[in-house]
């Protein structure tokens, strides 16, 4: 299977969802229809020239599966993001550069759940895709969602969450938790954080346990904390789902066996990394001690696949074919794929004088 590229797609619609916030619609040629197929609650990277500088960012796809001739993400802006302030400015007409889409927060859709969302500001976005394909895919599943914000102005999605809540009276509960607003439920006023899911849960207001699977998406502490909860309600490990897309002060990266990342060797200051990339083989030379196997990529003007070039999202990943590397940081593969030789180009050092890696493998 071919690494992913990045397409040129057309932006067929932009709303504005609230004042720092918009939807962009992509329009999806005939042609590409195979290629951007995708699950709920998968990612698509955007690619844009922003002030002279060639940047990336992953938005997660709020379109259901059945919207076939585009795919909508939704875009906040972020304090100094510079990306994020950019996207703002877009307008129907525009073209941009988009790779088909990613991500392992996902919702198969067939047969019958009972799936809890957690969602907190644009982690609404991925949990909206997966709402309403579950919904409009099984006709007996439930979604619960709970969605935090700071205020009424800041939900984004308002109009279709009333929408699926019109739809599906019976089968979709919508639940508001407000930071800075009071409401008249004095339950679901504050933080979204483990006290108030464990409060929610002893009243009843939601049942983690009988979820056959929970879906949190939001800022990287309240993913923690409410990943945390769960836990502690008694809910298996396998039914919390989550994504990250950068990482937070103190972090902690997945662990890696030495045997898999090669560090036992101890890193080469030099070495030769032949790349496969799409059928095709190019060496380029890394020195372990300045440069991860991306870094010097792109110094060699090698375009190889990537997106948050911080060890989360597996844009990179390719297999060791021969040779040994270390990653400086891991939160996103998992300990069979690093058994089965995988790795993260945007973290790898060699630890051999060569080394081969395969962007085509699967």
């Amino acid at each position: 299977m071919a690494a992913p590229r990045f397409h040129t797609l057309e932006i067929a619609a932009v709303r504005n969802e609230t004042p720092d916030a918009v939807a962009i619609s992509f329009a999806i040629p005939e042609d590409l229809g195979d290629a951007f197929a995708f699950l709920p609650g998968q990612y698509l990277t955007l690619r844009a020239e922003v002030d002279g500088e060639d940047m990336r960012r992953s938005y997660s796809i709020c379109s259901p599966l059945n919207e076939k001739d585009r795919r909508t993400v939704g875009v906040k802006r972020i304090a100094d993001g510079r990306f994020s302030s950019f996207a703002q400015t877009l307008k129907k007409g525009d073209r941009i550069e988009v790779m088909p889409p990613q991500g392992r927060f996902t919702a198969e859709i067939g047969g019958d759940h009972d799936y809890l969302l957690l969602a907190a500001g644009s982690g609404i976005t991925p949990c909206l895709s997966i709402a309403k394909s579950v919904l409009a895919g099984e006709p007996d599943s439930s979604v619960t969602l709970l969605y935090a914000n700071r205020n009424s102005s800041s939900v984004m999605f308002r109009d279709d969450l009333n929408d699926i809540k019109d739809r599906y009276t019976t089968r979709f509960t919508l639940l508001h938790v407000m930071d800075e607003e009071t409401q008249d439920v004095e339950i679901m006023n504050g933080r979204l954080d483990a006290e108030k899911l464990e409060n929610l849960a002893a009243l009843g207001v939601i049942d983690p346990k009988a979820a056959d699977a929970i879906y949190i998406c939001g800022p990287e502490p309240m993913i923690r904390s409410a990943s945390t909860a769960m836990a502690a309600l008694g809910v298996d490990e396998d039914k919390i789902k989550f994504e990250l897309f950068t990482p937070a002060p103190g972090s902690t990266p997945k662990p890696a066996p030495a045997k898999a990342n090669g560090a036992a060797n101890g890193a080469k200051h030099g070495a030769s990394v032949e790349i496969i990339l799409d059928g095709a083989r190019r060496t380029i030379e890394v020195d372990a001690s300045a440069d991860t196997v991306l870094t010097a990529a792109m110094k060699a003007g090698l375009d190889l696949p990537y997106s948050c070039a911080g060890g989360m999202c597996c844009t990179c990943r390719c297999r060791i074919v021969e040779g040994t590397a270390t990653m400086d940081e891991n939160f996103s593969l998992e300990p069979w794929e690093i058994e089965a030789g995988f790795t993260l180009s945007c973290q790898a050092r060699p630890d051999t004088d060569r080394l081969v890696l395969d962007f085509d493998a699967q």
